[in-house]
C-alpha cells in the first residue's frame, strides 16, 4: 500500500526533474565525497586558533548541515565583540570538481516535507564541512565590533579553526529566552553558555532595532510545518514568531554586510542579494489605505516599516496575514554582481546597502562563491572569477533558486491537498495572495493553505478578503481549487 510519505516523495523527485534540478548525485560526485579522508586541517590563508571560545550553533531541530557558529564578549563600556564562524566548505569542495559541478547545477539545497535534496553529499554537508558539536573545524570568521547602541563600528574577516561547544535548536533556545522552557541541556552542560546566549540575544535585538529605525521591514513568517503520524500527513500548522530564529537572522545580516564590505574594500567583486524597490508599491499603498494609513507616493521602506509596526500593535492576530500580503507585493530577490567600487542596489526589505549571501556555503552556491572570493583575498591572490563569469553565475543562481522554490511549493501543496481532501465543499475565510494573468490565489485563515481561485476571481487583487469554498484537490499536481 502506498503511503502519504511514499506518494509525496515520488512527487518531489518528479518535481525536481521537471524544473531542471538533479535529485540524485552523480556517481563521480559521490565517489569524490567518499574519498575525502577527513575534515581538512590546513588551508592556504592564515588561520587563527579560536577553539577556546564559547562557540554555539542554533538551527532547526533536525539540522546537521551546520553552517555557522556565533560567540560574543562584552566590555565594561558596553561594546560587544561579536564573532560569526562560517564553515570552510571551499577547503573540501574545489572549483570544477565533480561535487562542485553538481552543486553549481542545483545551486541550493531543496527542502520538502518528506525529503531534503542537499546541495552537497551528506558525508560533506552533515559531517566533514559541518560545524558539528565537539569537532575541530576550519572556518571563515566575520569579526564585528558593536558600539553600546549596537551599531557596527569595525569589522574584519579572517580564517580560523573553531570548535562548536553546544548544538542548540531554535525551539529550545526560544523557549528559554521567552521564559516558557528550561535552558537546553546542551547549553546547561557548558559553563558560561547561558550568559553567552543572553549576550547574543541582546546584541541581536540591538542590531534589529537599528535596522528597524533605518526602515527594515518586520514580518511574521508565513511558513508552514506538516505534522506526520507515522507515514500519514495529518495536519498543517503555521510557524509562529521565534526569538532564537530572529537572533540568528540578525547576526547573519550583520555578518553578510561585513563580508560584502570586506570584498569591496579589498578590490574584489561580489555577488549581492538584492530586493529592488517594489514594483507594486501602489497596491501596498492601497492595502495600507484600507486600514486608514497613508503611505507616500514613492516607495519608502521607513514609512512601510512604520505602518507594519502599527498594525502589529493594533491587531497582532491578523499580522501574519498582512505580512504574507506585503511580502508577495514586494517581489522576490535576485543575485547581481557588484564590481569593485560599484554602487549596489541594496536590499529594500532589510534596509541595507551592503548585503551578500555568505553564511550558508553548505546549502547555497552563491555563499560558496563568496567564500572563494574571500579566501582568495585573504591568501593574497587575484580574483578567481571574471566579471562576466560571475554575472552568468548570479543569473543562473537566481533561476535555480526560483526553480527550487517552485519544487518546494508544489510538494507542500500536494501535502496540503492530502490534509484538506476530506473537506471539499466546506467554506473558508481567505485573503488573496496573488493576482496576475496566470491566476488568482488565496490563502485560507486559520488553516494556512493556499490554492487557486478558479471561479469568481474577477476584480480581486492581493490583500483582498474573500469567502471561498473548497471545490477540488489534485494531490499529484499539487492543485487546490477554490471558488468564490
Amino acid at each position: 500500500m502506498t503511503t502519504h510519505r511514499d506518494q509525496l516523495r515520488a512527487i518531489a523527485f518528479d518535481a525536481m526533474r521537471a524544473h531542471a534540478l538533479e535529485p540524485d548525485f552523480p556517481a563521480d560526485a559521490l565517489a569524490e565525497a567518499a574519498s575525502v579522508p577527513g575534515a581538512p586541517r590546513q588551508t592556504e590563508e592564515p588561520v587563527r586558533d579560536l577553539r577556546s571560545l564559547l562557540w554555539c550553533s542554533i538551527d532547526n531541530d533536525a539540522s546537521r548541515d551546520l553552517d555557522q557558529l556565533s560567540v560574543i564578549n562584552t566590555a565594561t563600556d558596553g561594546t560587544h565583540h561579536l564573532l560569526v564562524a562560517i564553515a570552510d566548505v571551499d577547503a573540501v569542495v574545489h572549483r570544477a570538481s565533480p561535487v562542485d559541478r553538481h552543486a553549481q547545477i542545483n545551486t541550493t539545497s531543496v527542502y520538502t516535507p518528506v525529503v531534503i535534496f542537499p546541495m552537497l553529499p551528506e558525508r560533506l554537508s552533515t559531517d566533514l564541512t559541518s560545524l558539528g558539536e565537539g569537532h575541530d573545524r576550519l572556518a571563515v570568521v566575520v569579526d564585528l565590533m558593536l558600539g553600546p547602541d549596537g551599531r557596527v563600528t569595525e569589522s574584519d574577516v579572517y580564517g580560523a579553526i573553531v570548535r562548536n561547544r553546544a548544538k542548540l535548536t531554535y525551539h529550545g533556545v526560544d523557549a528559554w529566552l521567552t521564559g516558557t522552557g528550561p535552558l537546553p541541556a546542551a547549553a546547561a552542560a557548558v559553563p558560561g553558555m547561558a550568559e553567552q546566549l543572553r549576550l547574543q540575544d541582546e546584541a541581536a535585538r540591538d542590531l534589529d532595532q537599528i535596522r528597524h529605525e533605518l526602515g527594515a521591514l518586520q514580518f511574521e513568517s508565513g511558513d508552514t510545518e506538516f505534522v506526520f503520524d507515522g507515514d500519514t500527513v495529518r495536519e498543517v500548522i503555521g510557524r509562529g514568531p521565534n526569538r532564537a530564529r530572529s537572533l540568528i537572522e540578525n547576526l547573519m545580516v550583520a555578518a553578510n554586510g561585513a563580508v560584502a564590505r570586506f570584498l569591496d574594500h579589498g578590490g574584489f567583486p561580489s555577488i549581492r542579494r538584492v530586493v529592488r524597490t517594489p514594483e507594486r508599491w501602489d497596491r501596498i499603498r492601497a492595502v495600507a489605505a484600507g486600514f486608514g494609513d497613508a503611505l507616500p507616493a514613492t516607495a519608502d521602506s521607513k514609512a512601510l516599516a512604520g505602518f507594519l509596526e502599527r498594525r502589529r500593535q493594533a491587531a497582532p492576530a491578523e499580522f501574519g496575514e498582512l505580512s504574507h500580503t506585503v511580502i508577495r507585493l514586494l517581489g522576490s530577490g535576485e543575485y547581481v554582481v557588484d564590481p569593485p567600487g560599484g554602487e549596489p542596489a541594496g536590499h529594500f526589505g532589510l534596509a541595507v546597502r551592503d548585503y551578500t549571501h555568505s553564511t550558508a556555503p553548505n546549502r547555497r552556491y552563491p555563499d560558496l562563491i563568496t567564500q572563494r572570493l574571500v579566501k582568495t583575498a585573504l591568501a593574497g591572490h587575484p580574483c578567481p572569477y571574471r566579471i562576466d563569469e560571475l554575472e552568468q553565475l548570479a543569473s543562473h543562481c537566481t533561476r535555480q533558486e526560483d526553480a527550487a522554490n517552485k519544487v518546494e511549493r508544489q510538494v507542500r501543496k500536494s501535502a496540503a491537498a492530502l490534509v484538506i481532501a476530506s473537506r471539499v465543499g466546506q467554506h473558508f475565510d481567505a485573503v488573496v495572495t496573488g493576482a496576475s494573468p496566470k491566476g488568482t490565489y488565496v490563502r485560507t485563515a486559520g488553516l494556512p493553505i493556499e490554492g487557486r481561485l478558479v471561479r469568481g476571481e474577477r476584480g480581486l487583487d492581493v490583500g483582498d478578503r474573500v469567502r471561498v469554498q473548497l471545490a477540488a484537490v489534485d494531490v499529484e499536481r499539487g492543485y487546490i481549487d477554490f471558488i468564490r
